[in-house]
């Protein structure tokens, strides 16, 4: 458990139309992912948790504070529960600028002018809006206007962050765009976040513990590749199938392609991919789907697919149609999920401990670059 993360306590009950919200979760994880399909719950638990939704019964403490007690009628309002909310429309000031949108929760910064002028360089150079400081809100694109509400919370100061389906409004080349914006918040600032999604791409890729809501309740929680593997959560996941999402560093280019390093030490393992914009030495997010990998049982010869890697099996896990075989490359480097139908693992004898070979097209990884 991260001790540095301030602990962020809920206990509590909401009444909903079509069902009561119940949620009863503790943690110091830096990333929470809320999960589920439309109309489980999702939005009206970040809401709670913010203090827009006040007819909550139960408790919410973050870092020590409680923000809601009932049975002591102790009911924070928003403005004093120190957080920064992106809601999924961004509600960015039409009539200010930029600049203005950013500074606009300063005030709750409690930060003097210099400390503020060097969080608000901070913020537009991470998210890469420094351009866009004296432009006007209707001039801005989605993935723009995304960026700059992300940064205005930041620069009010919160303790929590609350993100609810920041990318869903986007499409889908822009969300694998802007993806990694959020992975640097995540890694610069340390802010604890509680990130609604329905997506198992941004929950993968961002979080470090995740909920599952169903009609209002918790239907499982822990770590995404663990729950979202899950013979129960799967179908729920199943939109594009399970996505393998994985930090990755730049190593060389060749031409139309580029090699990129997974792990450390002397033995990291190196994938072809489509050429990536990046220098050698920089980070990206990549994403293989679990459908777009082939098991062998031997090493394959005379194939154009480029990436032939060896690995163990450490788990299978049936979902009633298919098998999640997941399996290692290297210490240090994230296991993959594969699917596997029931026939195929039955004829391979694909058991718990075995090696295999992973077969994979230089065109099958997704690489979520930056925004230039």
């Amino acid at each position: 458990m991260n001790t540095s993360i301030p602990q962020l306590q809920l206990a509590f009950t909401l009444p909903l139309d079509q069902f009561d919200l119940n949620v009863e979760y503790t943690t110091t994880q830096q990333v929470t992912g809320v999960f589920g399909v439309s109309g489980a719950g999702k939005t009206s638990l970040l809401e709670t948790v913010a203090g827009i939704r006040r007819n909550a019964r139960g408790r919410i403490c973050f870092g020590g504070e409680t923000w809601l007690d009932s049975t002591k009628n102790i009911s924070l309002p928003a403005h004093h529960r120190n957080i920064g909310y992106v809601p999924q429309d961004s509600l960015l000031f039409p009539h200010k600028n930029v600049r203005q949108n950013l500074l606009a929760g300063s005030k709750r910064a409690h930060r003097n002018q210099q400390q503020m002028n060097e969080l608000l360089d901070r913020v537009t150079r991470l998210l890469n809006i420094a351009d866009l400081l004296s432009r006007q809100i209707d001039t801005l694109s989605g993935g723009e206007r995304q960026r700059v509400a992300l940064g205005r919370a930041i620069c009010s100061g919160p303790g929590l962050l609350l993100l609810d389906e920041p990318l869903a409004s986007l499409d889908i080349a822009l969300r694998y765009k802007i993806l990694p914006f959020l992975h640097r918040i995540k890694e610069e600032f340390h802010i604890p976040i509680l990130l609604v999604s329905h997506d198992p791409i941004d929950v993968q890729a961002l979080c470090d513990d995740l909920l599952v809501l169903r009609e209002g309740a918790i239907l499982a929680q822990g770590k995404p590749r663990r729950v979202l593997t899950n013979p129960e959560i799967f179908p729920v996941a199943d939109r594009e199938g399970y996505q393998n999402i994985f930090q990755a560093d730049v190593d060389t280019h060749d031409g139309e392609t580029s090699v990129l390093r997974m792990g450390e030490g002397d033995s990291p393992i190196r994938i072809i991919t489509p050429r990536v914009s990046g220098a050698p030495g920089e980070k990206l997010l990549v994403g293989i789907a679990a459908y777009d990998i082939i098991l062998g049982n031997q090493r394959p010869e005379g194939l154009s697919a480029r990436n032939i890697l060896q690995a163990r099996i450490t788990d299978i896990q049936s979902t009633g149609t298919l098998n999640l075989v997941t399996v290692t490359l290297a210490q240090q480097v994230p296991n993959l999920v594969v699917e596997v139908t029931e026939q195929s693992c039955r004829e391979m004898n694909l058991v718990t401990g075995k090696e295999v070979y992973l077969i994979i097209k230089t065109a099958s990884w997704r690489i979520l670059e930056e925004v230039d």
